[in-house]
């Protein structure tokens, strides 16, 4: 299947302000793109790019005084299988667990592991290490909070959220990732996009969502806290310890992000043999959000 995908952010900023951006798919996506994925910007900026600590795309330029927007839009073909569900997948026990995976057991800034550890095996001690322990802490992470999309705040930890029970789909996922990691079950939060392709429509507007992986097995599945259920068509941007790890843009500055829009829709065969520049791409379907 074929999917087009793409933003457009605008920033309001009084004077220079440099910035980081993870907006682009991750590098192992990349191959199966069938137009080009460029960040767009309309201002005359100079754009670094690099691969951060996770193996996300980063990319570093400097806002300039006045209005700035960036943008993309892009093509990309998935496979469209829902994500795999391995129930007979082993929990691996800590002393096995690769070098680069441990980190995914610890606190972070929005993950306070210490806080969650008595609910977090008060739920695993009623189900087997594994897939059923790792499944039944995303079943507690889903009933304990309630989607608000009005009342989504940078401020939200895990905590909070479980105390709250309410939150936005980077509370669902925080708050999955910590019950795993306190019941020593590697866990990284994802964001990306994932549009309502494969279900029906919702009606608030469309946004980049956040999920979580979690180690099993001797590899990495994918589970959804705010949806828990598999999904057809993700295309992961980031990855890391939690949102922070993660933010679509890190400013070092005053900059108001005064325009968001993301759009991700299911297409028709396009002509790839045309450029970019030529190439038709069907109209966009209204807006919503995953």
């Amino acid at each position: 299947m074929l999917i087009r995908a793409g933003y457009n952010l605008h920033f309001q900023a009084e004077a220079s302000v440099p910035m980081l951006a993870l907006l682009h798919v991750r590098p192992e996506r990349q191959k199966d793109l069938r137009t080009p994925e460029i960040l767009d910007i309309d201002r005359n900026v100079q754009v670094q790019t690099h691969i951060d600590q996770f193996g996300n795309v980063c990319s570093r330029f400097t806002l300039p005084p006045g209005t700035t927007k960036l943008s993309a839009d892009f093509v990309i073909e998935d496979s469209g299988k829902p994500d795999p569900v391995s129930p007979g997948a082993r929990q691996v026990p800590i002393e096995e667990l690769p070098h680069e995976v441990l980190q995914f057991l610890f606190s972070s800034r929005y993950c306070e592991v210490d806080k969650l550890a008595d609910e977090a095996w008060e739920i695993a001690k009623q189900t087997e290490p594994g897939w059923e322990r790792a499944q039944a802490l995303v079943q507690a992470a889903h009933d304990r909070i309630e989607f608000d999309y009005m009342k989504a705040s940078t401020e939200h930890t895990a905590r909070s959220a479980f105390d709250q029970r309410f939150g936005v789909c980077r509370d669902f996922a925080h708050l999955a990732i910590t019950l795993c990691r306190a019941a020593n079950i590697p866990a990284r939060y994802c964001t990306g996009y994932l549009g309502d392709i494969g279900i029906e429509p919702v009606d608030y507007p469309m946004d980049f969502s956040a999920w979580f992986e979690a180690y099993l097995g001797d590899r990495w599945y994918t589970f959804d806290a705010r949806h828990n259920r598999p999904r057809i068509a993700r295309i992961v941007m980031a990855r890391g310890r939690d949102a922070t790890d993660t933010a679509l843009t890190t400013q070092f500055g005053p900059a108001t992000l005064t325009e968001f829009h993301v759009h991700t829709d299911e297409v028709a065969d396009i002509d790839l043999s045309r450029t970019p520049k030529e190439t038709a791409l069907p109209q966009l379907a209204s807006p919503v959000c995953d």
